[in-house]
């Protein structure tokens, strides 16, 4: 499902994220959302084992690469604020 030359790509390189199964049609909105929960998921079960969040960094790319700018600032606030409505 997730492409190895994505995940293996070098830092400068943001290449088009892979098709996802999950998000067949052409409107992504809910692939943008899913990825940003992902991410901070994955940020938040590796900062509890105490491990590296680098395998985080897929889902990070994925959901920048998908979501507008402005609505992954309101999230990151509305997390920071304590009124995000997903579950992460």
């Amino acid at each position: 499902m997730l492409g190895i030359d994505f995940q293996k790509s070098s830092k400068g390189k943001w290449p088009t994220p892979p098709f996802d199964p999950r998000f067949p049609n052409q409107n992504q909105t809910r692939n943008c959302y899913q990825n940003f929960l992902d991410y901070h998921r994955c940020v938040k079960s590796m900062n509890l084992r105490g491990k590296s969040t680098q395998p985080c960094e897929y889902y990070f790319r994925v959901f920048h690469s998908l979501c507008p700018i402005s609505w992954v600032q309101r999230w990151n606030q509305q997390i920071m604020d304590g009124t995000f409505a997903g579950k992460i």
